[in-house]
């Protein structure tokens, strides 16, 4: 996870090869240094060995807890991997406005912000998760509850903010929402189905096309 999460429960030697075992102290209440540590463990083993080859057996041997204690609190490793996902994305897509700067400025970037996110762990374990959703119900529903709807909500919003301080035409609802779509879909698209990297060209481009739709006055003004 992005900031690398600090382990502060007791900690003592583990066997040989130089791993460390979490102990908490707490109970049967979930410590918070041992979530830290389950999470810290999945999003790593995720990049290392892919989502198949990923298992609660590997993140509790990687973070030095019992499997048992992973399942009292999370019923999978997709339920390990939402959390770790929600943790991370509500920091790195956040959206952040300098006052200095132009609205194209600003939304690229946003922009920017979020292609780099694909390249760190919480945006692998998002794709991961995304192409799961394909092939799995439970796993769509529970990245829709727990973290897309959310997402959408903090990106209409930041989109909405953004044309408002740029002083253009005004635009409704729905085409809020049509231009969130047109602004994120070529990023997903460039992650999730080519693969490749989001270039410094994409992202320009995709901004200054977006603004320029929205800065457009609606049929019903002219």
């Amino acid at each position: 996870m992005k900031g690398r999460r600090t382990i502060s429960a007791t900690q003592r030697p583990g066997p040989a090869g130089g791993k460390t075992a979490v102990v908490s102290r707490t109970g049967p209440r979930r410590s918070e240094s041992v979530r830290r540590a389950v999470l810290h463990a999945a999003d790593d083993l995720l990049v290392e060995r892919g989502f198949a080859a990923l298992t609660v057996e590997g993140i509790a041997q990687r973070a030095g807890v019992a499997k048992q204690t992973i399942y009292r609190w999370w019923k999978s490793k997709v339920d390990i991997l939402l959390d770790t996902l929600t943790d991370d994305a509500r920091e790195a897509l956040a959206w952040r406005v300098d006052e200095d700067g132009s609205a194209e400025e600003n939304l690229t970037s946003h922009l920017r912000r979020v292609a780099g996110f694909f390249e760190e762990p919480a945006g692998r374990v998002l794709l991961a998760l995304l192409g799961h959703a394909q092939l799995d119900r439970e796993t769509a529903a529970s990245l829709q509850s727990r973290f897309l709807r959310e997402q959408r909500e903090r990106d209409v919003a930041g989109l909405r903010d953004l044309l408002a301080r740029d002083g253009g035409p005004g635009v409704d609802d729905a085409t809020l929402h049509r231009l969130a779509d047109l602004l994120l879909a070529p990023l997903y698209h460039r992650a999730l189905v080519l693969g490749s990297p989001i270039d410094r060209e994409l992202v320009d481009t995709t901004s200054r096309l977006v603004l320029g739709l929205a800065r457009r006055p609606s049929p019903r003004d002219c």
